[in-house]
């Protein structure tokens, strides 16, 4: 992969996901009524709307906080980045805060987004022989170990009949799968947009499933577990102003198209489609995401990929519930 092509594949500063499979030590305190908000995000969707608008910047300013906005690759370097309190809050998609909270992370879901399903999926290069999740058996799957997409590709296989050990999983970062799938060096690529997005209009390839198709499963808002107590009208204030950014994103879906492209150096094309499928919005915690949340952790321990058993509720912000 050239280095132009590399660079639209990676948009984030913060390379590894190792820390999905790290023990995490004791976290230190936050210091009450912080005067700088640290917020980790990737560069896509509701973040970078938000960031471009300063929704959150003019919410915080009569409290007289300040935001910071830290750039990550993906979900599971976040969350180690909150156990440790080096940001305040932050987003991921559904497993990093299960591996996290098996791994004894102190992290709290504060708030949910909608399901990304038709935005994520599993797909191969057309002419592959590699159509359908059957045809997945004994391949090279290329994911980040405890991302959303591992949910994926566990999901897909278990509602076809199959196993995790029938694949060959290469857990790499987005930018490093997408290199190993342009050199044909995996055999699928599972991912999240714009990632996808940027796959389907360089490589029109062939879609073997999406999330949408076997999971039901939403995005978080996280917090370190120190952080809300003293700061819930921060974190208030911030939800309230990401559900204003959410709701022009969602009435203007050319002009988000149009902000990443600008942002993250991203096709337009390839932006354009991941905002077109894309669901904005911000809710509470309720009984049902729990379950759902709950679903994604009992299978990930009953397959081995977390150490032992945990209870999601136990990690829920009480003031993010319904």
């Amino acid at each position: 992969m050239n280095s132009l092509t590399r660079r639209q594949f990676s948009i984030a500063s913060i390379a590894g996901l190792g820390a999905a499979t790290m023990g995490f030590g004791a976290a230190p305190a936050l210091a009450a009524q912080v005067k700088t908000l640290k917020i980790g995000y990737q560069k896509t969707g509701l973040p970078v709307i938000a960031q471009q608008q300063k929704s959150i910047e003019t919410a915080l300013k009569p409290l007289g906080t300040g935001v910071e906005w830290v750039e990550f690759s993906a979900g599971p370097p976040l969350v180690e980045a909150l156990n440790v309190g080096s940001i305040h809050l932050g987003w991921t998609g559904d497993a990093p805060p299960v591996f996290g909270q098996a791994s004894g992370a102190a992290i709290s879901y504060i708030a949910a987004f909608p399901p990304s399903g038709k935005g994520e999926a599993i797909f191969a290069k057309s002419g592959s022989g590699i159509t359908t999740v059957a045809d997945l058996k004994g391949k090279k799957v290329a994911f980040g170990k405890g991302t959303s997409s591992n949910n994926l590709v566990v999901a897909a296989l278990e509602a076809n009949g199959l196993q995790f050990t029938d694949i060959e999983p290469v857990y790499l970062s987005p930018a490093d799968a997408g290199a190993a799938f342009a050199a044909d060096k995996v055999d699928a690529w599972a991912v999240w947009d714009p990632f996808f997005a940027i796959a389907e209009v360089r490589y029109k390839p062939t879609v073997i499933v999406r999330t949408a198709d076997v999971l039901t499963v939403n995005s978080y808002f996280l917090a370190n577990r120190d952080f809300p107590p003293d700061n819930a009208e921060i974190i208030h204030k911030t939800l309230d102003a990401l559900r204003e950014s959410a709701a022009w994103a969602a009435a203007n879906r050319d002009k988000v198209a149009q902000a990443l492209h600008e942002v993250t150096g991203v096709p337009l094309a390839a932006q354009q489609l991941a905002a077109e499928r894309q669901d904005f919005g911000v809710s509470p915690i309720t009984p049902e995401i729990i379950a759902g949340q709950q679903a994604t952790a009992d299978r990930f321990y009953r397959i081995g990929l977390i150490p032992k058993q945990i209870d999601v509720a136990d990690a829920v912000w009480s003031g993010g519930k319904a």
